[in-house]
């Protein structure tokens, strides 16, 4: 049922009894537990793994979308990345095309720091790249590690650049939905000499609870084409320095970090 709804994006309690062969009871009761472990959220009627102000998507369903706009900013900032340095990933499935780009081979020698475990089994063992994995409380949600350990770990290091992403961009700052995420963030900023915001056109002028940091704490936003023209002026109005990347595809499903 799980697999059902991240691949769809959401689902009615009675599509989802009449495909599974059960009562409407069974399945709430069901979907209450996907609820408690954070795979999906309720509404009246259904459930959907899609993202909202105060709700994460899990990372299963945030792999699946907006895969070209994610392959787009990614190669746009490879540009910055030259053999020597050191640079460090989050936990975004955006960073994540950052590493299937590494994995190639194509920038070495390179030191890869991440929270990021699927990252982590990307790279690990790659020719050429020395791959450092954060430490902290594992959070199966978002596969990455967390936690105070994690931003300690952090702390202790200094990199060349960070590209990180957020849930939502709005009003000159950068927001996300989960508290013990955004301290996490936090820290990677604070570690590296530039900085590098990685966005998919969907996360401009939407809401999340949490601000993460000015978009004026960012060297740079890199966003696929697909933005607005009235998103990117209110980037313009906040003085924001960014660049929009060309996509290769068309993916209209809305993506999380």
């Amino acid at each position: 049922m799980a697999e059902r709804v991240l691949a769809a994006g959401s689902a009615t309690a009675a599509d989802l009894a009449e495909r599974f062969g059960v009562s409407l009871m069974t399945i709430h009761r069901d979907l209450d537990d996907l609820e408690r472990q954070g795979v999906v959220r309720k509404f009246r009627g259904g459930v959907t793994a899609q993202p909202s102000a105060v709700f994460e998507s899990n990372v299963q369903y945030r792999l699946k979308t907006m895969r070209a706009a994610k392959e787009a900013v990614a190669d746009h900032a490879l540009r910055s990345v030259e053999p020597g340095m050191a640079i460090m990933l989050d936990d975004s499935t955006t960073a994540l095309e950052i590493a299937r780009l590494l994995r190639l081979g194509k920038i070495t020698p390179l030191t890869v720091v991440t929270n990021f475990l699927e990252a982590v089994n990307l790279l690990a063992g790659r020719r050429g790249i020395h791959l450092m994995a954060l430490g902290g409380d594992y959070d199966p949600l978002h596969s990455s590690f967390l936690g105070v350990s994690c931003v300690e770990a952090v702390q202790a290091l200094r990199v060349d650049v960070c590209f990180a992403s957020t849930s939502a961009v709005h009003g000159g700052y950068a927001y996300h939905q989960e508290q013990h995420i955004v301290s996490v963030k936090r820290a990677m900023l604070d570690s590296a000499a530039r900085r590098v915001l990685l966005i998919d056109h969907t996360k401009l002028a939407r809401p999340a609870l949490h601000r993460v940091a000015p978009l004026s704490r960012f060297d740079l936003l890199l966003v696929d084409d697909g933005a607005s023209p009235e998103a990117l002026r209110d980037l313009d109005e906040h003085q924001v320095r960014y660049e929009v990347c060309a996509t290769k595809g068309d993916d209209d499903r809305a993506g999380a970090t």
